[in-house]
């Protein structure tokens, strides 16, 4: 700790205090600078950058649906529905299912219910992502989505790149605006009448009741010139 006394008189700790001054006042400015410019002109070379963003998600479309055993729903929802789609940097299409379990059941000795088998899956352009989810008997909730963006990137340093070739795995520049397709598959297990019916048991399981949510991924990112501070 320097008195009033020792900065008057105490070259080291002009020294010290003088550049304890300098790094707070330069830091905040540079790396002001250096994220404004990450969604501005970016003009920086091959480096090392930190790049941060977060998700956010935008309704496209929600409802229910009747699912019949082994069949399937499909719709095409667009990005015209968005009022401001076309300021967003979309990234994503994601579909979020949740369901019950539609199986009756009669008899002592039915077990129980059988895990119906629900598959949702997005596609917009050449991409497609689907995932699987089961009720187990009761109910269930699962996501699928299709992306369009390097996700390894957010919240990690990369290296060898510029940050023109950064931003260009990270911003869409439009291409998730336009059509967007989704579908929902049901196979339905009947419990212990599959593959046999048991003596004393009746069971049916028609489909399933599936509500659903589409929504758009959007994109908010930085990218900053990394600094190495643990040796400072």
């Amino acid at each position: 700790m320097y008195t009033m006394e020792d900065l008057k008189t105490n070259r080291d700790a002009q020294i010290t205090v003088g550049s304890i001054v300098f790094f707070l006042l330069a830091f905040p400015i540079y790396f002001g600078f250096a994220a404004g410019n990450a969604d501005g002109s970016l003009g920086g070379g091959v480096a090392d950058y930190q790049v941060n963003g977060e998700i956010t998600y935008v309704e496209l479309a929600s409802g229910s649906e009747y699912i019949d055993d082994g069949g399937s729903w499909s719709r095409i929802f667009n990005t015209d529905a968005v009022n401001n789609a076309d300021d967003l940097n979309i990234v994503g299409v994601r579909i979020s299912m949740s369901y019950g379990e539609d199986e009756t059941s009669n008899g002592v000795t039915c077990g129980a219910d059988g895990a119906d088998t629900i598959t949702g899956t997005a596609t917009h352009l050449e991409f497609t992502g689907s995932a699987v989810g089961e009720n187990g008997g009761g109910s269930g909730a699962h996501d699928a989505a299709a992306i369009w963006y390097n996700e390894s990137m957010v919240g990690a340093v990369v290296s060898g790149l510029s940050m023109g070739e950064i931003k260009a795995q990270l911003d869409s520049d439009g291409a998730g605006l336009g059509d967007h397709d989704v579908s929902i598959s049901v196979v339905a297990d009947v419990g212990n009448v599959n593959p046999a019916p048991i003596a004393g048991c009746q069971r049916t399981d028609n489909g399933e009741q599936v509500d659903y949510v589409v929504e758009l991924m959007v994109l908010e990112y930085t990218i900053a010139p990394y600094i190495d501070t643990s040796d400072i």
